[in-house]
């Protein structure tokens, strides 16, 4: 029943919000991600951060002109946050799952890692600005996200199923402690990115070399802090993105891209981010009811690299993370791989 409760939500909320920016939605086209992020990726076994799945769409840019905008983009246009040239709207369902380091325990120790999942939509807009800089003739680029997440903690995010019929399937070890997974809580959680990607020189033959700052925030009871890092990229047609999309909470990319005339694009990554974290649900426990929790460490830093494939019209991004010890008590930092695939149409 709380499952179905919450697709209602996300259904009223969707609805809403299609309304409001009609036409703003109305142009054909947009970009469908899907993402799946696993310690299984890295070589890692279950433990931790064990698994994220994301369905995601994103809108083309609406229509700049005030005449032709929706209520909601011209409403969003007067905003100090929003008023850029282009802005897209995105929608999205994902399911993350936590675990402690040894599964097979029915009773898991009391200094690890509690059982966990995170069923949520999400609802967001984005906004992005670019700028032609008079030193290079190359565009610099601000972009700026901000997302409403929904959805359930405990029980009602059907982790448990999920991992259990998984692990079933492809003969991996039962895990045997979820009845100590944390309880049933509604969450919600607005993030904020701030992104500026800025050219720094041309390599020749065609390549490119660029560095994109960023810093954000996330408030709510499943997660609060507020983040800070960058992002270097080499390659060829960098102006297509801002990097691969990730689960948060991660360093940001962009779920849409733009592959323009260019048929074939590739680029190699690195990035780093730090998180000063006032709360993490996975790790403090239920808000409002007795759980299982860890002593959890203020500052995570997540080290990322990977590599990038545009061939349009499609984006097929692998990125390899490492993170940094969560809570006091883990031995050593988490690794887990993340493969996205995005359809521009």
């Amino acid at each position: 029943m709380a499952l179905m409760r919450i697709i209602q939500w996300c259904g009223i909320a969707v609805s809403c919000v299609i309304v409001l920016a009609q036409p703003s939605l109305a142009a054909s086209g947009g970009t469908i991600n899907v993402q799946a992020e696993n310690d299984l990726f890295a070589g890692a076994g279950d433990r931790h951060y064990t698994n994220g799945l994301r369905l995601s769409w994103f809108s083309p840019p609406a229509p700049e002109g005030q005449n032709d905008a929706g209520r909601l983009t011209g409403f969003l246009r007067n905003q100090p946050f929003f008023d850029l040239g282009k802005l897209r709207f995105s929608f999205g369902l994902g399911q993350n799952m936590y675990t402690p380091e040894d599964i097979g325990a029915a009773d898991p120790v009391r200094n690890d890692r509690p059982y966990a999942g995170w069923l949520y939509g999400s609802i967001g807009v984005a906004s992005e600005k670019c700028v032609e800089a008079a030193s290079t003739g190359k565009d610099k680029c601000l972009l700026k996200n901000l997302e409403l997440d929904l959805g359930m903690v405990g029980p009602a995010s059907y982790a448990r199923q999920v991992q259990t019929e998984w692990h079933k399937l492809i003969g991996a070890k039962k895990p045997m402690g979820w009845r100590h997974q944390l309880k049933n809580e509604p969450g919600i959680v607005l993030y904020y990115e701030q992104k500026y990607r800025k050219p720094i020189l041309e390599l020749g033959n065609g390549a490119e070399f660029d560095f994109t700052p960023h810093w954000g925030f996330a408030a709510g009871n499943v997660f609060t802090y507020g983040a800070g890092g960058a992002t270097l990229r080499l390659g060829n047609d960098l102006p297509t993105d801002y990097g691969p999309p990730r689960i948060r909470p991660s360093l940001p990319g962009s779920d849409f891209f733009d592959p323009g005339e260019s048929m074939f694009s590739c680029y190699v990554f690195a990035g780093a981010e730090m998180r000063l974290v006032a709360r993490n649900i996975f790790l403090d426990g239920n808000s409002f009811a007795d759980s299982r929790r860890v002593d959890s460490k203020p500052l995570v830093l997540d080290l990322q690299t990977g590599l990038v494939l545009t061939i349009a019209p499609v984006r097929l991004a692998f990125t390899h993370v490492l993170r940094s010890e969560e809570f006091n008590g883990q031995d050593k930092p988490d690794m887990f791989g993340s493969i996205s695939l995005s359809y521009a149409y």
